[in-house]
């Protein structure tokens, strides 16, 4: 690795020399595989859910030509519900949570925490391959045919064994087990890299809002997604060892299926959500180039708007009967959950007014987010009134409003993040000018193609239909929603084209381009493997602004092996060090043996007991420590004893 720009001092050098070589990651196709730094799985993560995205993105242009004009015939009825479902499926569990929380999470806490690596890391690798085989599994079903068709919720008792025989709803059920559990895994990482890993100094009060909503998210992520796991486990056992959770002729129940999906599927929303709030915060605070107003506020309403997540969810069956006394319940929290949301806005508008603004394309996204995700705020009021949401029920309006607040909500933010974090993550700065083109394009595009549909739903138009006849009136505005698809397809072409140019020719970032003040810019562009060639302390909430020239460093660590400082809960005081594990490729082994008891599963119960094997066998091999790990770690407790007695 070559020695940063930033490094001069000849010890320096002869130290980061030792540092690359001791956290240097494999090399070669084989070595690929055994990777396990954060930096280097959290690009994948970016990466793949990109093509994700664009995967999904396809899908809905697909179906906006289809709903372009009355009775079209660009494809059929079963072929628009399996793109449907694929669409939502894609979108909610292959892009947003693994884009919005555990790329950028496995990406940048660890930086921003001032840590050489997230906690786990052979856990992390484990989890991305999960990710990846799950994202796989799902589109080579739809390339074959057999692709989910029940939407990306398989409400039963569609998508049960007397509705939907066949594979198709089974591989999105197993789909939910590969992604849930990659998600389980990371939220466990970020909050121990958190709670265990800071830079001495950072204490609870000083912890960046990013990383704040990150933890917040991760614990949603805890409580959440075994919901999930349960209802679609539930629903393949119904389908494929005959048990009856969800058949009401035998004792089940239909509706518990959506309690224990909308469960995890309200909370979902802000687990979505809370990453780009903490991304807002991070990006006003860089370009209003002063301190965030309200911090203490700011990380109320964060956890706040998580806790009051978990009691929404009913506001997704209102037109399923409910008892009058739970539907007025649910209107009442479903309103309540603005009162953060407002308190964030307030925060940052303060923030922005106080502050000396310079507006680059990072800003520029986030006044879209602003603009786009009142809109959504608004129209959710309007759905958490039980008398509305019955009127707009499964027309057009909920769409609108779904994305309003999921493309709004997150996707603005998140391409700010982008233009904002890719210098760091690439060394390499983004265009300007094709930035304000792509922003333009996607601004304009989004609400003429989402705006529309509220119209649509008021006018009766029902979503998931594949066609609709001439008499009633709805080419007019679907032809406009579909020149606005038009108008983002091409905003996301300029992105793309943005980075390709970028990483060939784009102008070098340095260490701090836009001169923010959290730990990732106190490191070079792209970060070394070690990140930090002295683990930094903290002196305030923006360390790069707060801390004086001659801020403490931490010295002591062995840099012949991969050591890091544990530090304390509250207030990141040094408690012990202890050694990271080093590269291998039992993790990439044991998802592509629980891949095989996951896909196997889908065809015969027996694929659980046999497929169990192989996992143990590649689970042992993780674990199994080397002569060389065993005989230092004894060398150490014995200096550590010898050093207490002393």
């Amino acid at each position: 690795m070559p020695v940063p720009e930033a490094i001069v001092d000849p010890s320096d050098v002869a130290r980061h020399e030792r540092l690359a070589q001791t956290w240097a990651e494999p090399s070669g196709f084989i070595g690929w595989f055994k990777h396990v730094h954060h930096t280097s799985i959290g690009k994948r993560y970016i990466v793949t859910a990109f093509v994700f995205f664009a995967l999904a993105g396809i899908n809905a242009a697909v179906m906006r030509w289809q709903l372009a004009r009355p009775e079209n015939r660009v494809v059929g009825p079963d072929t628009y519900n399996q793109l449907f479902t694929m669409h939502g499926t894609t979108m909610m569990f292959l892009f947003a949570v693994p884009m919005m929380f555990e790329a950028l999470a496995v990406y940048f806490v660890p930086l921003m925490v001032g840590a050489r690596n997230i906690a786990l890391p052979r856990l992390n690798a484990y989890s991305y391959y999960l990710y990846l085989f799950g994202g796989i599994m799902l589109w080579v079903a739809f390339l074959l045919n057999i692709g989910p068709d029940t939407g990306w919720f398989s409400y039963v008792p569609l998508s049960g064994p007397e509705f939907s025989p066949g594979k198709r709803v089974d591989f999105w059920a197993q789909m939910i087990t590969f992604t849930e559990v990659s998600a389980l895994a990371v939220a466990v990482e970020i909050i121990v890299t958190v709670f265990r890993l800071r830079a001495p100094g950072m204490s609870l009060n000083r912890i960046p809002m990013f990383v704040w909503a990150q933890v917040v998210t991760a614990f949603c992520v805890i409580f959440a997604m075994p919901s999930v796991m349960l209802s679609s486990s539930m629903l393949i056992m119904d389908r494929l060892v005959g048990t009856h959770f969800f058949n009401p002729a035998e004792g089940g129940d239909a509706l518990l299926y959506q309690h224990l999906f909308w469960f995890f599927g309200h909370p979902e929303v802000y687990i979505i959500f809370l990453p780009a709030t903490g991304i807002v915060s991070t990006i006003i605070v860089a370009f209003a180039r002063r301190k965030i107003f309200g911090y203490l506020a700011l990380v109320l309403a964060t956890v706040a708007t998580g806790f009051i997540g978990f009691g929404v969810w009913v506001h997704h069956m209102f037109a399923t009967g409910l008892p009058q006394m739970s539907l007025s319940f649910f209107t009442a929290a479903s309103l309540m959950i603005v009162v953060p949301t407002g308190i964030q806005f307030f925060c940052w508008l303060a923030t922005l007014w106080t502050g000396e603004l310079n507006i680059k394309t990072p800003l520029l996204w986030v006044f879209g987010f602003f603009f786009t995700f009142l809109i959504g705020g608004l129209t959710g009021a309007m759905l958490a009134s039980y008398p509305l949401d019955t009127q707009v029920h499964d027309t057009f309006f909920v769409v609108a409003h779904f994305h309003y607040v999921l493309i709004g909500g997150a996707v603005f933010p998140l391409f700010g993040a982008m233009y904002f974090w890719l210098p760091k993550i690439t060394g390499r700065m983004l265009s300007e000018k094709l930035g304000h083109v792509h922003y333009w394009l996607f601004f304009v595009g989004f609400n003429l193609t989402f705006f529309p549909m509220h119209i649509l739903g008021l006018k009766g138009m029902p979503r998931r239909i594949y066609t609709y006849q001439p008499e009633l009136h709805w080419g007019g505005m679907n032809q406009i929603a579909t020149l606005g698809a038009v108008l983002m397809t091409l905003g996301i072409i300029v992105f793309a084209a943005n980075v390709f140019r970028s990483l060939r020719s784009g102008r070098l970032a340095g260490k701090n381009p836009w001169a923010a003040g959290t730990l990732e810019w106190a490191v070079p562009s792209p970060p070394p493997h070690y990140n930090f060639l002295n683990l930094p302390t903290v002196a305030g909430r923006e360390p790069v602004w707060e801390n004086p020239p001659d801020q403490a460093v931490v010295t002591g660590l062995r840099e012949d092996v991969r050591e890091v400082l544990v530090t304390r809960t509250l207030d990141a005081e040094p408690d012990h060090r202890t050694e990271m594990p080093e590269p291998s490729i039992w993790p990439f082994l044991a998802a592509l043996a629980t891949t095989g008891l996951f896909v196997g599963s889908i065809f015969t119960p027996w694929a659980v007991p046999v497929g169990m094997i192989p996992v143990a066998i590649a689970m042992t091999a993780w674990f199994w420590p080397k002569r060389d790990e065993v005989a230092r770690r004894r060398s150490d407790d014995k200096w550590e004893h010898a050093e207490t007695r002393a």
